[in-house]
């Protein structure tokens, strides 16, 4: 079979001199205009300290609530794990992540490059004034967050473990309680174990009770092992679960349809744990659970999500320790990089995206 000389002479004119940013197509001559801004040259991934995304670091940021305000997204960590029952090591989560070398910058599915469109910075971790006192770090995570509601960025976190998503919405939802879209392997909704409630395994149940958290707007997907007795909370206070095997019995278009009818237009908040997906795609975790998700469902359960009203969310539990692969981080930093493609279409967010 030859090849049409016609048709090669054609791309040849059309493609034969023109430079990697250039294109044809006005959607992709867009994208490409907001990546090559400064020229073709880009930074190289590998060179200069680590951020979320490769953002602009800002130092600082949470102690000036004036760069806050000026932002769209604030890409935040959270490097906390003494409320994990299992492995530790969740503390080196947002380390692991920021060292993904490269995500994006564009998002095939949804068609958005986030970082043209929005103002993004990585502002830092968390301030907290103890690494021992649980209670004293949730106290921090608290205020912190209620500092960030008030400059109106839509924060998106890397933790830590589980429990900092309680002190997260006791903060972002102090004055009105929001849904959430929970993927995870546990619905993190028991009691207080060995004297302590604010352990990874009761973050939500603690919302609810706080006033921060609306049940009814609560789904929860991916739940499966055998601490399935102790989210009794979830089922008596009205939240929707979904199982592992129901994802599958369902079918992700059903479960897609399903979230969105739950947390309908009103501000939601989403929370992501690595332990969702089968720990032969993510072991390093601390609470891993077999039969679980593929990335693949998950990145289209996400992008399933778009339009919904968005104020924060996280991606929790990364103990890197576990994954010399690194695996593990590089499915968190894409987790993270579709939640700030899902901001770009959030009412919350400042800027006008087209």
């Amino acid at each position: 079979m030859t090849i049409d000389r016609d048709f090669l002479e054609d791309l040849r004119k059309r493609f034969g001199s023109a430079a990697g940013g250039e294109m044809e197509d006005p959607h992709f001559r867009a994208v490409a205009a907001s990546v090559f801004k400064d020229g073709d040259s880009r930074k190289w991934p590998f060179a200069d300290p680590a951020t979320f995304l490769d953002a602009r670091f800002i130092e600082n940021g949470l102690r000036r609530p004036e760069v806050l305000e000026a932002l769209d997204v604030a890409l935040i960590g959270v490097p906390m794990d003494l409320g994990v029952t299992n492995r530790a090591g969740a503390r080196l989560g947002p380390r692991a992540v920021r060292a993904v070398e490269r995500v994006g910058p564009y998002e095939h599915v949804l068609r958005v490059a986030p970082m043209g469109g929005l103002k993004v910075a990585d502002v830092g971790d968390v301030p907290m004034r103890s690494r021992f006192g649980l209670a004293e770090c949730h106290a921090d995570i608290e205020a912190c967050y209620r500092m960030i509601a008030a400059t109106g960025v839509i924060p998106l976190s890397v933790g830590g473990d589980h429990s900092i998503s309680g002190a997260i919405l006791k903060g972002l939802a102090a004055s009105q309680p929001v849904g959430m879209i929970h993927i995870d392997a546990h619905c993190d909704t028991a009691g207080p174990y060995e004297g302590s409630k604010f352990h990874h395994g009761a973050p939500f149940r603690e919302a609810v009770l706080a006033g921060v958290l609306d049940p009814k707007r609560t789904i929860q997907i991916g739940i499966r092992g055998g601490g399935e007795y102790l989210w009794e909370f979830s089922f008596a206070s009205g939240m929707t679960v979904i199982h592992a095997e129901e994802v599958a019995e369902m079918g992700l278009k059903a479960v897609i349809a399903k979230a969105l009818e739950v947390v309908g237009a009103g501000p939601t908040y989403l929370s992501f744990d690595v332990d969702s997906l089968d720990p032969a795609f993510a072991p390093g975790t601390g609470t891993p659970e077999v039969g679980g998700l593929q990335p693949r469902e998950v990145l289209t359960l996400l992008r399933g999500f778009k339009g919904i009203n968005l104020i924060g969310g996280d991606v929790v539990e990364i103990a890197p320790q576990y994954d010399n692969t690194t695996n593990t981080a590089q499915i968190a930093a894409q987790v993270l990089f579709e939640l700030l493609c899902l901001a770009m279409f959030s009412p919350a967010v400042r800027t006008n995206v087209t």
